[in-house]
């Protein structure tokens, strides 16, 4: 073994080394990972976090830190042995890589590990996380100043990540809106876990790149010189986005598997690892290997980035003193989601008034509440009820970055991912629009909201087969029982336009989880607050009594969620004597965290006939009807016609389930 070379270049070439042990030892440990891609990229992110990045050594959450995304989340013992070396992990903590509650999962989690900023398991979300996470610097640098919101968003991707649709929808989105302080750096090796790329892949990335307004450059991703002046190149591009295109081998530096796919997603043997250590220079016999001389090198510009964050804490506080205005907007960005007091739109009680068009209403009002509101609709803007918050905010691009409308096309899971990015940024409460049916195309970006307990609100309209003439490839069935699946998810799904505020206070008063918030084409009748005053609170738990029995003792119990808790109330209204208590259950995740005490008085065991009506998949309502129980729902797909039609051809009319009431206990 050579000894520790003394000069710069050299012991550079010699950190990267020591990067590469940890890597294999890492993975070798928990006989579990992927050390091949996280050696091809290692050259590049070393000299991103030693050269450039800018962050605070003590404080991993620092407000103008710049953001790193490791989209190719398999490469995580990169990152991990990188967060090491700047003192936020230990070795101890590589020791424990891929093991129960530790620091080093296997793909980087953001609230496990500090100084991972986002959770990146599914190719191609972290592309498009970081997109979203450049959006919110690009409004806030605008809004807050550039003293203090001034950073730059990396991200490295791998050949996966760029096969994935998501980044390439993405990437058009990015392109078209200038954000030139996104620089993304593919570490193109060519290899993936199947094999060599080309026999999956022909594109050229450079020229597609390029025709997405992007600045490409290309380079050897091994040579350091090269790395040094294409991120400088990169940040002096301030009108377009910048993919660097590293050209590297996978498991660069190991003795025998040099561009194999076997180093993809399988630790390498002892026996490669210790061929490979004596060519690195490294001590064969000595595993975790981190000498001292390799952390101060690796921290020589601690001191500077220290100085570099207490000035603009400084400068923060002045700026606070100075100017109230922005001291108000600071407070307001800061102030915690459950502490919101919001005002909503009153409604014209005995009206009909589709639950969209009330969340438009809402949506209108909030405006002028909450200048960091940001969001916008996959192409359904008038469908969706978000034009005019487009046309009172400005659309967001490269000519207007204080714009709060985003016009994403038809690109919803693109649109949810972003989202993503945007909220885990922080700052701003974004939220994005589409039909209900194209949840199944944002489904996992839904998931990762509630799976990185992301307070990102998921806008769906045109909730069932009411939808009508556009038949049933436009009309949802099963999608909101789908949706009640993911867990830390609120499914919230109002019955009038006054459900429709309160569904929202709970969505835009939510910091650890998303929501969905579910609303009808359809006009419903607008409930009377005055003989309905509990409309706000019941929400809030989830389910209530909307209406009961005179003598207040039910016999039956009839349970509806948006547009049939009308349908539910008129059949009992339709049956005086049967004694029908109706529950309107808008958000069934919060009632079920509701204490045993208050679920008893809604539900009280005692009430055995129960029924429930939802235009959708009928067995998630058995847990609260039982299974003798009875539910009116649906378990086909619809069929193009007028909506009136096929409410009565379904069965989901006041006179159906009158007589199924009827046919069930009331012969």
């Amino acid at each position: 073994m050579s000894t520790t070379p003394k000069t710069g270049q050299e012991m550079d070439a010699y950190t990267v080394n020591v990067i590469k042990g940890l890597i294999m030892d890492a993975t070798r440990k928990a006989n579990s990972g992927h050390p091949g891609g996280a050696m091809s990229s290692a050259d590049y992110a070393y000299i991103l976090f030693k050269e450039f990045l800018s962050f605070d050594p003590d404080n991993p959450n620092w407000w103008n830190r710049d953001r790193f995304v490791l989209s190719a989340g398999h490469e995580s013992m990169l990152l991990y042995s990188l967060l090491t070396l700047n003192g936020y992990l230990s070795i101890k903590d590589l020791m424990e890589f891929r093991q129960f509650e530790s620091k080093t999962p296997g793909h980087p989690e953001h609230d496990q590990t500090p100084g991972v900023e986002a959770t990146t398991g599914p190719l191609g979300q972290g592309f498009a996380m970081a997109g979203g996470m450049a959006v919110a610097e690009t409004f806030l640098r605008h809004k807050l100043g550039q003293d203090i919101t001034n950073h730059y968003t990396y991200v490295l991707v791998s050949d996966g990540d760029l096969q994935e649709p998501v980044a390439l929808g993405s990437a058009a989105l990015f392109g078209q809106w200038g954000l030139g302080r996104l620089i993304a750096y593919y570490d193109s090796n060519k290899i993936q876990l199947a094999g060599p790329t080309k026999r999956a892949d022909c594109s050229d990335t450079k020229k597609l790149f390029e025709s997405l307004c992007w600045q490409v450059i290309e380079i050897d991703g091994h040579d350091h010189e090269a790395i040094r002046t294409a991120i400088r190149e990169a940040r002096a591009e301030t009108d377009r986005p910048t993919l660097i295109i590293g050209h590297t081998t996978m498991a660069k530096g190991s003795a025998t598997l040099e561009g194999s796919e076997k180093t993809h997603g399988s630790p390498m043997s002892p026996e490669e690892i210790v061929a490979t250590k004596n060519k690195l220079g490294l001590p064969a016999d000595e595993s975790f290997f981190l000498p001292e001389d390799v952390i101060a090198h690796f921290r020589q510009r601690f001191p500077l980035l220290s100085d570099r964050s207490g000035q603009w804490s400084e400068e923060l506080a002045a700026k606070q003193a100075r100017d109230a205005s922005f001291a108000a907007l600071w407070e307001a960005i800061h102030t915690p989601a459950s502490k919101r007091n919001i005002q909503w739109p009153d409604f014209e009680p005995g009206t009909n008034l589709a639950t969209r068009k009330a969340f438009g209403a809402c949506l209108n009002g909030l405006i002028d509440q909450f200048p960091n509101l940001m969001g916008g609709s996959a192409d359904l803007d008038p469908s969706n009820q978000t034009v005019h918050f487009r046309e009172t905010t400005g659309i967001f691009g490269k000519d207007n970055p204080l714009g709060r409308s985003f016009s994403f096309g038809v690109r919803e899971f693109p649109m949810g991912v972003i989202l993503n990015g945007i909220a885990l940024h922080g700052g701003i409460i974004p939220f994005g629009a589409t039909f209900l049916v194209f949840s199944d195309y944002e489904r996992n970006a839904i998931r990762m909201s509630a799976l990185q307990n992301l307070p990102v609100l998921h806008v769906f309209t045109h909730d069932s087969f009411f939808v009508g003439e556009d038949g049933p490839t436009h009309q949802p069935v099963e999608h909101v029982s789908s949706l009640r699946l993911i867990p830390n998810l609120l499914t919230l799904r109002p019955g009038d336009a006054w459900e429709s505020a309160a569904c929202f206070d709970v969505a835009m008063k939510q910091e650890t989880r998303p929501s969905v918030l579910i609303f009808t084409r359809q006009g419903l009748p607008v409930m009377d607050p005055a003989t309905h005053p509990h409309i706000r609170e019941g929400v809030g738990k989830g389910g209530y009594i909307l209406e009961d029995p005179t003598d207040g003792k039910p016999e039956i119990i009839l349970l509806a969620s948006g547009s049939e808790v009308h349908l539910a109330v008129g059949a009992a209204r339709a049956l005086p004597d049967a004694k029908i208590r109706v529950v309107s259950m808008p958000c069934m995740e919060l009632f079920d965290e509701q204490d045993a005490a208050y679920r008893e008085s809604v539900l009280p065991k005692t009430v055995r006939k129960r029924m429930a009506v939802e235009a959708g998949s009928p067995d998630i309502w058995y847990k609260y009807v039982g299974l003798d129980g009875e539910v009116i729902g649906m378990n086909h797909f619809g069929a193009s016609a007028p909506a009136e039609v096929l409410k009565k051809v379904y069965g989901f009319t006041v006179d159906h389930i009158v007589e199924r009431l009827r046919e069930t206990w009331l012969k």
